[in-house]
């Protein structure tokens, strides 16, 4: 049986008190929000903190509102499954809320949260063992050991960022609040990852995700989401990718944006995608041309390793399936997209 290491709990009923506890731990604590991560990997001794700072009693942190200006501000205990059953996000982000539909099984998206998977810790399949399994391989660079088993001779951790909400946010341009004692900053998300698999945001440890903010997209906005994994539900993406469509009255594709996960440490956006595709009609010969061309970029850009369950050959020769399917499925306005 895996058991908890020995921990303290504080539930909090004020923000202000949360960051209190953090800033007083120095280093030493956590924050739990689901835990449907967190448990299982304290469990196998990834994480030994002294101090569990839970968020689930402070108010105002569960929900999704519409601002005056058309953005929508969710906060970071809203559950999965409240994201992804959400008609304001399924209407302004709906690549979010496929994505979201598509994290873990039902069970876990009820108790899991938005923030919660946002900061998702990056996984390897040499990492997320337990303890008696890491041990016997002398450990991992990530972890207790200073080699690198996905990388021979590796200096930097490429353990894969593996949160499926990650690439819409980031094709959203969504922006994330913030706070430690005394201070509170807005940060892009896409400012927020490092190529670093260790720790792979730019934040520290005594700050705490307060909200997510996603800015109103343009009229014709459409978006998807497609994962590849090895079940249809409760694994982690082997692949993630998040299409983002805008079209202009005449129906041409004014703009577009692609982003993969679960492909090194940290989500990784598509340089020249909008190029390929802009001036194009769905269904039109030309369209079929810059999907064949976006496919192409992202099968160029996106290389993946074998960080995760799976060959990292399969992985990288469905990146073009993927990335068509799920650029197709934005301009039909479905999704999400099921490969397999």
């Amino acid at each position: 049986m895996l058991r908890l290491p020995p921990f303290q709990l504080e539930e909090p009923k004020s923000l202000y008190a949360a960051l209190v506890l953090l800033a007083e731990a120095k280093g030493q604590a956590m924050v739990i929000a689901g835990g449907t991560d967190l448990l299982p990997n304290l469990k196998h001794r990834l994480f030994e903190p002294k101090l569990l700072v839970s968020l689930a009693r402070i108010e105002g942190f569960i929900g999704i509102e519409l601002q005056e200006d058309g953005a929508l501000l969710i906060g970071p205990m809203t559950p999965l499954a409240q994201v992804a059953a959400s008609e304001l996000v399924q209407d302004r982000a709906p690549a979010l809320a496929q994505a979201a539909s598509l994290v873990a099984g039902p069970q876990l998206r009820t108790q899991g949260t938005l923030g919660g998977n946002v900061m998702l810790d990056t996984r390897c399949q040499w990492y997320n063992q337990t303890h008696f399994w890491r041990q016997s391989l002398g450990y991992c660079l990530k972890k207790d050991g200073t080699e690198c088993h996905v990388v021979k001779g590796g200096q930097k951790c490429v353990a894969a960022a593996s949160n499926d909400t990650a690439a819409p946010l980031m094709t959203l341009q969504a922006s994330l609040c913030f706070e430690r004692l005394n201070e509170k900053r807005e940060l892009p998300i896409r400012d927020l990852w490092s190529s670093d698999g260790i720790w792979n945001k730019r934040c520290d440890q005594d700050e705490l995700l307060t909200s997510i903010r996603i800015p109103a997209q343009e009229e014709g906005h459409r978006g998807a989401y497609g994962k590849l994994r090895t079940r249809e539900s409760i694994d982690f993406p082997l692949l993630g990718i998040a299409a983002r469509l805008t079209l202009s009255d005449d129906a041409m594709i004014s703009s577009a944006e692609l982003c993969g996960v679960a492909l090194a440490a940290r989500p990784s956006m598509v340089r020249g995608v909008s190029e390929a595709l802009t001036g194009t009609r769905p269904g039109s010969d030309e369209f079929t041309s810059g999907l064949e061309s976006a496919a192409q970029l992202a099968y160029k850009q996106l290389r993946p390793v074998d960080n995760v369950p799976g060959s990292a050959w399969y992985r990288r020769e469905m990146v073009p399936v993927l990335v068509k399917r799920t650029l197709q499925a934005a301009a039909r306005g479905e999704g999400p997209v099921h490969p397999l």
